[in-house]
């Protein structure tokens, strides 16, 4: 079983736990989330892989930032992370991939992440996982569009947007497609 395969796997466990954790039925989730239960079914066997705006969804309906539907957050963390030992998960549909830079723990308040976005894409998530959510994103390569409750603004090298989540966010990208770093408070 490669790499990508045991990532599978442990994000199906890990989601499926989750829910049941909550006491959710799949039936529940689904009404909850907008996604289907036949979806969610496949998704928690690991016989798919989610795509972003699903697992912003589910996000969403479980109250938690997206970070702790990918990767369970452990109380300890080492306090040098190496590149090789980040977690990563792409959605080959969208082109998206999101890896962890730092350490998964319940007991850091910030998190930083790089995302990378391929070329003519649109991601759209409905709602926040943690309304009121603060984002700082910066861009490092590329051009993205992104819309922040009806607020559109054009992010290049450089640029820096501060905001928190409320409502609809939706990241569109050029034909370059768009590389950043976001740090969650």
């Amino acid at each position: 079983m490669d790499r990508i395969d045991r990532h599978n796997t442990a994000l199906a466990d890990h989601l499926r736990s989750l829910r049941a954790d909550r006491g959710l039925t799949l039936q529940e989730l689904a009404e909850n989330s907008g996604v289907s239960r036949a979806t969610l079914s496949r998704i928690e066997n690991g016989e798919v892989s989610p795509t972003a705006e699903t697992l912003g969804r589910m996000a969403s309906a479980f109250g938690l930032p997206l970070s702790q539907l990918l990767a369970p957050l452990e109380p300890e963390f080492p306090p040098l992370l190496r590149r090789a030992d980040q977690s990563i998960w792409s959605d080959p549909e969208s082109g998206f991939t999101r890896r962890s830079v730092s350490p998964p723990s319940s007991g850091l308040k910030l998190e930083i992440i790089e995302c990378e976005i391929a070329p003519d894409q649109r991601i759209s998530y409905d709602r926040p996982a943690v309304p009121g959510h603060e984002h700082h994103l910066v861009m490092i390569a590329g051009r993205l569009t992104l819309t922040v409750d009806g607020e559109r603004r054009d992010l290049y090298p450089g640029d820096c947007l501060r905001y928190r989540l409320f409502g609809t966010t939706v990241f569109e990208t050029a034909e370059h497609g768009a590389r950043y770093l976001i740090a969650l408070a």
